[in-house]
């Protein structure tokens, strides 16, 4: 009886705690990447953060969408998807933007000294006889002037030198369409990265349209998302490695993820999911905490700054 006195309290409760559950399956995803985001917008420098990080993300979302197709799951873990898909596109937006803001001003500070040096040179010119040829003075100018010119005309992009040339245009660095696979994933704009991952989804959705009846493509199909998934961590991991440095990136991220993953693998283990589910939050695991080993590492002993040699051509151009 008392049971059933209080079900008018215990029916809501429960209801109120799955639509939390649900919530925080949709929204906890994207948390992490929060301090990241506000880190590069207050520093205005992303160098610390890898955008490989939002690639891996957008194709696990991308092909787990696409698994749902194949086998339904819980309708919380397909809006986590999208919604981890709009926030990685936000986070490759603010990185572009933030990195051609940073090579625009390297460039204009570049131009502003050639021009400087130029008019350094222009008044006025000195002169100097080092002696006579043909009955008269021997006069040398100054290198400086052709040397500035060449220097700012050499860095100046496609847009500055179209516009010596008398035409008009974009500022225009690396692009999807330049199919150039030294350059995959450094383009100068947020739409080559749009039309990239739309092209990997209208591919992608094209073999699945034609292969959904195969059950092996669909548990391929699944299983490739979550292998993907758990590759996360791994160009981080592989960034700060070759840097030497985990300077720029979030250590509140990286503990959000471990923290996240530990739970999520503990979740796999308890309720019997299958085993690569499990391997793969285990996987995941050991990643985020390399990571943070390699933030430990690299603050007790950080990389000595290398000396600054001027190279002889470069002392003469500047």
């Amino acid at each position: 009886m008392e049971a059933e006195g209080l079900d008018w309290l215990l029916v809501p409760l429960h209801q109120l705690v799955s639509w939390g559950a649900a919530g925080a399956m949709v929204f906890g995803g994207v948390v992490p990447y929060i301090p990241q985001y506000r880190d590069i917008r207050r520093t205005q420098n992303a160098e610390g953060f890898s955008t490989y990080v939002c690639l891996v993300l957008l194709v696990a979302n991308i092909l787990r969408i696409l698994f749902w197709f194949g086998r339904h799951f819980e309708s919380p873990l397909l809006w986590q998807s999208v919604i981890m898909i709009l926030t990685m596109l936000l986070m490759l937006k603010l990185c572009t933007e933030v990195r051609t803001a940073n090579e625009l001003n390297l460039k204009r500070r570049v131009f502003a000294a050639a021009d400087n040096k130029d008019e350094e040179v222009k008044a006025p010119p000195r002169r100097s006889y080092l002696g006579e040829e043909n009955g008269g003075p021997l006069l040398l100018l100054s290198p400086w002037k052709g040397t500035a010119r060449a220097l700012q005309s050499s860095i100046a992009c496609p847009r500055e030198r179209s516009r010596r040339a008398g035409h008009t245009g974009a500022c225009v660095g690396h692009q999807v369409l330049d199919f150039d696979p030294h350059h995959f994933w450094h383009w100068s704009s947020f739409g080559d990265y749009v039309q990239c991952v739309l092209a990997f989804t209208g591919v992608a959705g094209y073999v699945t349209y034609l292969s959904i009846d195969s059950a092996l493509f669909v548990e391929t199909l699944g299983f490739l998302a979550v292998l993907t998934e758990a590759m996360l961590g791994l160009p981080q991991l592989y960034r700060n490695q070759r840097l030497r440095s985990t300077e720029g990136m979030s250590i509140k991220m990286v503990l959000m993820w471990t923290s996240g993953d530990t739970f999520k693998t503990a979740y796999f283990l308890l309720n019997g999911a299958p085993l690569q589910f499990s391997v793969c939050g285990l996987l995941q695991v050991l990643v985020d905490l390399a990571i943070l080993g390699q933030a430990y590492a690299f603050a007790r002993h950080p990389p000595k700054p290398a000396p600054h040699t001027a190279h002889p051509a470069s002392a003469k151009a500047l």
